[in-house]
């Protein structure tokens, strides 16, 4: 049979949401998980994995981080993937001009990061008082802070823990100088990548598959004039079909209508940057109607709300929910693309057995997170 727009959705769902295992298994089945800062009402890292790991509590990447063989750096976003796939990015090399002062700063960090170990930003802006500079956002920064982001970014140093949010650098170990890598070894290294991005976010559309493949100029953009021909190479070698005039690739190993992909019943509160609706072309196509990250949207101009979070049902994302902490309780709040939440029983049931799931994610250890619903 002809596959349909149905058997893509329900394949999407089901083969992203897969049954909770072990964190390392399940960022290794990921292969790399989105970080974001903003807490609403946790991490986007901690909100995708709570789906994915067996007890999951907001924060347990962070704790768990030093202990693990993960890293932290720059994929298709920002993130925490693999060792294995971080090395496929590095030695990474960036054609910029580097004053001679901006280079005799970095030896200096350097040799002081290998002095004392593990350093916070603070001691090296303390250390070194380099001043302050204009951030990418307009505003204002330490020096110090952007040349250890330049240096974590060419993997001179790895973050080896956080302390409050902050990121604490090591010194990695310099690799050995080798000739430059065969045109073949490229090319493998490069497949390797878009099947991190294949099976992160299959089924993808064309053009979501080419867009990804182009943000590879962050992971390694020693290889920038070897993109187009990774992407040529991975639409003749992926699994695809073409479905309502659109182009759609998947891993060549899957089958997009086997009958495993049977997404369960529960209701499921997804962060934004999931992989089930981080690529909001499919979502419209998928779900037939808008869905907008509006953390930086004015809020007068907010539809959703600050941090909607996708309302999955089934193989339906029917609305959106916000979320807030405050006074040690939950507050939800939710909308529906229709106009009004589902009149099926076993939706009602299905929303208070995630609202519990959610108290128990987010509760510090020993205490219980009272719940307080609004609009529901």
């Amino acid at each position: 049979m002809p596959i349909s727009l149905s058997d893509l959705r329900r394949y999407a769902v089901a083969r992203s949401l897969f049954k909770p295992t072990t964190l390392m298994r399940a960022i290794e089945k990921l292969g790399f998980v989105q970080a974001d800062p903003i807490r609403a009402p946790a991490r986007a890292q901690d909100l995708t994995l709570r789906h994915r790991v067996e007890g999951y509590r907001a924060g347990d990447l962070e704790r768990r981080y030093p202990q693990l063989a993960l890293d932290e750096d720059f994929f298709v976003n920002y993130g925490f993937l693999p060792r294995t796939h971080h090395a496929l990015m590095h030695p990474r090399k960036v054609q910029s001009k580097s004053s001679p002062v901006r280079a005799g700063r970095v030896e200096a960090i350097l040799a002081f990061v290998r002095e004392r170990g593990a350093v916070h930003p603070r001691e090296v802006d303390a250390h070194f008082s380099h001043g302050r500079v204009t951030n990418w956002f307009g505003g204002s920064s330490n020096a110090s802070t952007q040349l250890l982001d330049h240096m974590h970014y060419l993997g001179l140093l790895r973050v080896a823990r956080r302390d409050s949010g902050t990121r604490v650098y090591i010194a990695r170990e310099a690799a050995p100088a080798t000739a430059p890598a065969a045109k073949a070894a490229v090319a493998s290294k490069l497949d390797a990548l878009v099947d991190v991005i294949v099976r992160k976010y299959a089924p993808l559309p064309a053009g979501t598959l080419g867009f990804l493949v182009h943000r590879l100029k962050y992971a390694a953009p020693q290889w920038n004039r070897e993109r187009a021909a990774a992407l040529a190479r991975a639409k003749r070698r992926l699994g695809h079909a073409r479905v309502d005039g659109i182009e759609w690739y998947w891993p060549a190993e899957e089958s997009a209508q086997s009958r495993r992909w049977r997404p369960d019943d529960q209701v499921r509160l997804l962060t934004p940057f999931d992989p089930v609706v981080w690529d909001r072309r499919r979502f419209e196509l998928f779900w037939d109607w808008v869905y907008r990250f509006e953390a930086y949207t004015p809020a007068p101009k907010r539809k959703l709300g600050y941090y909607a979070l996708p309302l999955l049902w089934h193989d339906r994302i029917i609305g959106w929910g916000n979320l807030t902490v405050a006074d040690g309780r939950l507050g939800a709040e939710f909308g529906y693309a229709n106009g009004k939440a589902p009149r099926h029983s076993g939706f009602r049931a299905s929303l208070d057995a995630e609202l519990d799931r959610l108290r128990a994610f987010l509760r510090p250890r020993n205490r219980l997170l009272p719940l307080k619903k609004k609009n529901d």
